[in-house]
């Protein structure tokens, strides 16, 4: 008798367990999972870095980032000695696992009109490097390619970190099909005149 009880409650469980689990037609499809978190993202830009990345932080985002705002390629170190000048997304609502990417300049230059973002690889025509950084050009260039900064300004300066030199001239010319020929720069201190 025992059994049959028993057995007859597994069974009402059992039946009671399939009709709370019963699809009603609301219900979150498979795989769906639970609905992304989502946070206001304050606006950055006129911070110092680190205060940025606090504030993006304790609005839940984690995945930060951050470039050289002018182009150069130069690596951030110290927060507290960078300000934001850009910032991708904009200030709004989203998911918080949204990676957040700060342009900064050193505290004391002034924010670029446009903000280049990070070089990528180029494809098979020269860009015009003018201006930017030798560590940007070769960023650009990629690895694998020949390129050749020398400085320019009568100096005949080694050029040792390639984020404090401008481009001032590039053979071959922007806009040429690169077949696989070496690159020359010619380049001058950032803060000097080009020749």
């Amino acid at each position: 008798m025992r059994t049959r009880t028993a057995l007859a409650l597994l069974g009402a469980t059992a039946l009671l367990t399939l009709t709370a689990c019963e699809d009603t037609g609301g219900s979150t499809p498979p795989g769906a999972g639970a609905t992304t978190a989502r946070s206001a993202l304050p606006d950055l830009v006129g911070k110092e870095l680190g205060p940025a990345r606090d504030a993006a932080r304790a609005a839940g985002f984690r995945e930060l980032t951050s470039h050289d705002a002018l182009g150069r390629g130069r690596a951030i170190l110290l927060d507290r000695n960078w300000k934001v000048c850009s910032q991708t997304p904009a200030p709004g609502t989203l998911p918080t696992g949204t990676t957040v990417d700060l342009g900064a300049v050193k505290t004391d230059e002034e924010c670029p009109a446009e903000d280049p973002g990070e070089p990528a690889p180029t494809g098979t025509t020269m860009p015009d490097f003018t201006g930017r950084s030798v560590r940007f050009a070769r960023a650009a260039r990629g690895d694998s390619a020949h390129l050749d900064a020398k400085d320019v300004s009568g100096k005949d300066r080694g050029i040792l970190l390639e984020s404090n030199w401008k481009v001032c001239g590039q053979d071959p010319k922007a806009g040429t099909e690169l077949t696989g020929q070496p690159v020359r720069l010619d380049t001058v201190k950032f803060g000097e005149d080009c020749p």
